[in-house]
């Protein structure tokens, strides 16, 4: 009796102990979540104008890293302040972008955080990749601004695909990796924060939620995470390779190409120009290998991870693809290119009233333009000189004046000599494959 009484003890003394360190866990995590205030700057209808907002972040290291969303603080940010556990405000920068996987990285003021004599936490990533269905998750951030608020709930899918990401600003997103989907509470002023297991531990950095659903919201793996975040710490970006093919999954087609089942992925399409498409691979191939290595893409969720193999490699290296189209199976060398959005840079010439872009490589293959030269536009003001012209958005402007226009900083250029004497200036723009010619007033 006295040892079944010891035995008792002993398993409740090893409950406490074990409660008390999951406790002192997720309180080291609430210390180490933030609030961000971001104010930015954008290019909309042919000016230049400043935006606020509000959203979360978890401090990931001792000198301050703190990892985000890339729709919280973008790289137009001008002025970045967090807000620490113990309520006080300190200046951040900038560190890192990646829209891709929409994520960014800002550091502390260390300076301000030594002369203030600052003290934060830093928080503890967990294994996304083992998490099941079920398990029990907390969102921790800031939701409308209403500092470290954690809500309740669990992994409703540890691997959801999207087959159409919303972007981030307009940019690509989530075409590299799958998403945790989770039934706890995640709403605007959430984005960046953790989405954590009971000990405090990161698995994931809350991103999106369903306006009008039920708790649906989704985070990023922090497998993914972990990974973009040491990249983004060492270069401030990732360089990913591209080569142009659009993945397709090949469930219930099995029988139509003759294949075994979870062997292959479809090959939907491949944009023009791209390095596949001058190798000869075209849409309805079917890719066995990627340098040897066996291709199973029968499922959607399984898509984004061919698609990381792809992109991890190394730019300008070549790639042996085994692709099997009919009968004969075919190898081809495919050299690699650097993956680019299909969002350029962006100014505004005020004087005129036009918002533009740089036109990138993607957006020329997707649009069918001889090449990547000119500016698209993207805004106009009304009363302006490029709004009276005639100059709407989604013209490429190719010509000033006769002078080729091959980026933003040409437009500039012809800008600023007008500034300095206003005359009329001629405009060559291409619009939906016609070349028009607009006059620009004083």
């Amino acid at each position: 009796m006295t040892r079944l009484v010891l035995m008792l003890t002993a398993g409740v003394l090893l409950a406490t102990s074990s409660q008390a360190e999951t406790s002192r866990g997720f309180k080291k995590l609430l210390d180490a979540v933030v609030r961000i205030d971001v104010r930015e700057f954008a290019y909309e209808a042919g000016s230049k104008r400043f935006q606020s907002g509000v959203g979360s972040g978890v401090i990931v290291s001792h000198d301050g890293l703190i990892l985000t969303n890339a729709h919280v603080v973008g790289l137009r940010a001008v002025d970045i302040n967090v807000t620490l556990a113990n309520l006080e405000r300190v200046s951040a920068e900038l560190v890192g972008w990646d829209h891709w996987t929409d994520l960014a990285l800002l550091r502390l003021d260390q300076d301000e955080i030594a002369k203030k004599g600052h003290k934060f936490a830093v928080a503890r990533f967990g294994d996304s990749d083992g998490i099941a269905p079920g398990e029990t998750v907390y969102a921790v951030g800031t939701p409308h601004g209403l500092t470290r608020t954690v809500t309740r709930g669990i992994i409703s899918n540890p691997r959801r695909f999207f087959a159409d990401s919303r972007g981030v600003k307009g940019y690509e997103t989530g075409q590299f990796n799958t998403w945790l989907q989770t039934d706890a509470a995640i709403n605007p002023g959430n984005s960046g924060g953790p989405l954590v297991t009971s000990d405090g531990r990161i698995v994931g950095i809350n991103s999106r939620g369903y306006s009008g659903a039920d708790n649906l919201g989704f985070a990023i793996p922090s497998s993914t995470a972990r990974r973009v975040m040491a990249g983004l710490a060492q270069d401030g970006a990732i360089q990913r390779s591209y080569i142009g093919i659009v993945p397709g999954a090949l469930r219930d087609l099995e029988d139509f190409y003759d294949l075994e089942l979870n062997t292959g992925m479809l090959i939907n399409s491949v944009d023009p120009g791209s390095p596949a498409a001058e190798a000869g691979i075209r849409g309805g191939d079917i890719l066995l290998k990627i340098n040897g290595s066996s291709v199973d893409g029968r499922f959607p969720e399984q898509l984004p991870p061919i698609k990381n193999r792809i992109a991890v490699s190394p730019v300008g290296a070549s790639l042996t693809l085994s692709i099997k189209r009919g009968d004969n199976s075919t190898d081809f060398d495919v050299a690699t290119e650097e993956l680019v959005s299909r969002v350029g840079d962006e100014s505004v010439v005020e004087i005129w009233g036009l918002s533009i872009r740089e036109v990138s490589r993607p957006f020329a293959r997707e649009n069918q333009l001889p090449d990547d030269d000119g500016v698209l536009v993207i805004g106009v003001q009304r009363g302006f000189p490029a709004a009276v012209a005639g100059l709407s958005t989604g013209d490429v402007i190719t010509k000033i004046n006769d002078t080729p226009i091959a980026s933003i900083e040409d437009v500039l250029a012809q800008a600023e000599i007008y500034e300095k004497s206003p005359d009329k200036v001629l405009l060559e723009a291409r619009r939906k494959f016609r070349v028009s010619l607009y006059v620009l007033k004083p």
